[in-house]
């Protein structure tokens, strides 16, 4: 086997995890310059919006200042979201095309754990001592079935009610919003519908086109708010199976027709936009078109200075609010959290140089400008103590605070499929061409289909 000679600090915590590592062939990368590490990484298809594109170019110029002889080749991949997984899937499965290097979605990453396009990291991550920095809970989200790691996250995030405050002067609802049941989110939406006509009342990501926005935004923030807070609704873990035909499902199915069968939600043709989530970011909610938006923590990375859609004001146009249970039942509040991770293929050219590359983003200094950058939750305790990362933008403890309140996606290795068949369900009833009932048996048919008839029902 052929060991990359790193010329840093990093050549002996590299050895040593080495040491430990069954490797092949450093990763089979024909013809991969084993000077040269490839990271491959999600662009965004706003050519205004380059929050991931300037911060990787900083690395790449610390991390060649540091290893002298070494290249880094940024490989963007422009797409939306579900573009984007399948196109690095692709990717992943010759090595004439694997980076040594790719961004992963924690939703994701169990599939291809399984389809065995990532290698574990466990032997170098044992020999890095930054890896005790990490929240117990993120040093999981890259975790298998197998118990071994593939990813090491760069940030997670969290998911609540953005509403304009303007908007919500103009139709006398209160300043300080804080909703205690759906029917109040519904009821402050009609609200709007009413004395403010020519805006969109309430956007709930859904669809196909959205792809896991509508799966995560959308849905299970609706899913995960029903029954009693403790038992997954989506999955069972006891019997490790999917939980099929539970009036959780109809309730959430229910509320998203409501949304667009009372025209609350944006036209079906725009909440059906691919783009959907550029369109609600980068129009909508700065140009006082949006009363309420269903939206995770990282939005105000599109606003900030020089990232495409600036908007300086933002803090002082929007509230933030915890998106309720069902009936306000315990424990009142609902949020999901995901985030992504950075994994090295099992067809990596270059392994142990993307792991040192890994190593220098995730210096503390580099995580905090990081989640500052894009408006991420900290996954390092020393970045979240930070005064200076705490106190950098206004929302950050509000969305820090529902950490405590939050669920995380089943991502097992069906996860993928799972999220289409929900996405398949809501777009139904977001047209109007299929009832709740339909397409929550519809859902149930496909849940069968996609976990090998793995199901319980509840």
């Amino acid at each position: 086997m052929r060991i990359v000679a790193v010329r840093s600090p990093l050549t002996a915590l590299l050895a040593l995890a080495l040491s430990g590592a069954a490797l092949t062939a450093c990763g089979g990368g024909s013809g991969a310059d084993p000077d040269t590490v490839k990271v491959s990484y999600k662009q965004s298809t706003d050519n205004s919006v380059q929050v991931m594109d300037d911060y990787l170019a900083g690395v790449k110029k610390q991390f060649e200042a540091a290893h002298p002889g070494k290249k880094v080749e940024l490989i963007p991949v422009k797409a939306p979201d579900s573009e984007y997984y399948t196109k690095v899937q692709q990717m992943l499965r010759s090595p004439k095309t694997a980076p040594d290097l790719v961004y992963e979605d924690t939703f994701l990453i169990n599939s291809d754990i399984t389809s065995g396009y990532l290698r574990p990291l466990d032997a170098y991550l044992s020999a890095w001592p930054e890896w005790k920095q990490f929240f117990a809970t993120a040093r999981t989200a890259a975790r298998a079935e197998d118990g071994r790691t593939y990813g090491v996250p760069d940030g997670t995030d969290t998911r609540g009610l953005w509403y304009d405050r303007d908007l919500f002067k103009k139709a006398g609802l209160p300043a300080r919003w804080e909703p205690k049941t759906w029917g109040d989110v519904l009821a402050a939406a009609r609200t709007v519908r009413e004395k403010v006509p020519g805006v969109t009342p309430l956007n709930v990501y859904t669809g196909k086109p959205a792809g896991e926005a509508a799966t995560m935004q959308g849905f299970e923030m609706l899913l995960y708010g029903t029954g009693d807070g403790r038992a997954d609704p989506l999955y069972d873990r006891a019997s490790k199976k999917w939980i099929a035909g539970s009036q959780g499902f109809r309730d959430a199915l229910s509320f998203v027709e409501t949304v667009y069968r009372e025209k609350l939600g944006p036209d079906p043709s725009t909440a059906l936009d691919p783009n959907i989530q550029t369109i609600v970011r980068g129009e909508l909610l700065p140009q006082g078109k949006l009363a309420i938006d269903l939206d995770g923590s990282w939005l105000p990375q599109d606003w900030l200075t020089g990232a495409g859609h600036e908007w300086p004001d933002w803090s002082q146009k929007l509230g933030l609010a915890a998106m309720p249970t069902q009936h306000g039942q315990a424990p009142g509040k609902v949020s999901m959290s995901g985030g992504w991770t950075w994994a090295i293929p099992a067809k990596a050219g270059n392994p142990d140089l993307a792991f040192a590359f890994i190593t220098t983003m995730q210096t503390k200094a580099n995580a905090q400008k990081w989640c500052l950058a894009n408006s991420g939750i900290a996954v390092r305790k020393d970045v979240a103590a930070d005064p200076g990362y705490v106190q950098a933008q206004p929302g950050i403890r509000f969305f820090t605070d529902l950490v405590a309140s939050s669920h995380y996606r089943p991502a097992y290795p069906a996860y993928p499929k799972v999220s289409t068949a929900i996405q398949e369900a809501m777009e139904g009833v977001t047209t109007g061409d299929t009832s709740v009932a339909k397409a929550a048996s519809g859902y149930d048919d496909a849940l069968k289909d996609a976990t090998g008839n793995q199901v319980v029902h509840r």
